[in-house]
């Protein structure tokens, strides 16, 4: 039961850091963001919400610089004040944002930010029980070769979720008939638009899947379910 105690005590510290990073969030978006009012991109997510048999998508305006989307547990979606004024200056379509929040229902829908506090937890504990045993094996290292190797375990495990939450938002945007024409198009603005290049880091070491690799992945997904491509 000794033995045992760091790793329980990881997995409880983990759950109550996830919870308290979760409700931190949560106020910050509740205080820093407003419903999306655009005309033109209500018109569209009103396509997506048609396509999923709801009354409306609830995408809100989160008030920050950087270019990116994302999702709270709840099922809001948000889109950055910085992607928004990508759109606004041409820079970006309305369609190419509806891929964005396509692709964050996805992970609403798949269960990726509760699934993730779950991940989170069991990385934790291999962190504790890799880092006690490199530890003696690798005095002076061993932690940092445990944090290295458990942090490969993470992005591993997120860009299986970038994955997913891409074939669920292709087949959406098929069926609200907007097609993945914007989402592949999106994928080659990205690095572009958020001014982070990743040509020069393995993919092994990447968060996300790299640019090609995304878009093959739904050419095949399209191939599969026998989509003409246009």
């Amino acid at each position: 039961m000794l033995k045992l105690t760091p790793i329980l005590l990881a997995i409880l510290y983990a759950i109550v850091l996830y919870r308290f990073s979760a409700w931190q969030t949560a106020r910050r978006l509740d205080a820093q963001s407003t419903p999306l009012a655009d005309p033109k991109l209500l018109a569209i997510t009103d396509r997506l919400a048609e396509a999923l048999g709801v009354k409306r998508v609830p995408v809100h305006l989160f008030e920050v610089e950087p270019v990116n989307g994302l999702a709270a547990p709840d099922g809001r979606i948000f889109l950055t004040r910085g992607f928004y004024e990508k759109y606004r200056a041409g820079m970006v379509t309305g369609e190419e944002l509806a891929s964005v929040i396509a692709h964050e229902l996805g992970h609403v829908a798949l269960g990726h930010a509760r699934r993730r506090m779950i991940d989170f937890s069991g990385q934790n504990a291999i962190r504790v029980v890799l880092a006690t045993v490199l530890g003696r094996i690798i005095p002076g290292i061993g932690v940092y070769l445990a944090g290295f190797l458990t942090s490969l375990l993470a992005a591993r495990l997120s860009r299986q979720d970038e994955y997913e939450a891409d074939e669920w938002a292709s087949a959406l945007l098929i069926k609200a008939g907007i097609g993945t024409e914007p989402q592949k198009s999106l994928f080659g603005k990205l690095e572009g638009l958020t001014g982070l290049a990743g040509a020069g880091v393995p993919a092994w070491l990447m968060s996300h899947p790299k640019t090609a690799d995304r878009i093959a992945a739904i050419d095949a997904n399209e191939a599969k379910w026998g989509v003409a491509r246009t």
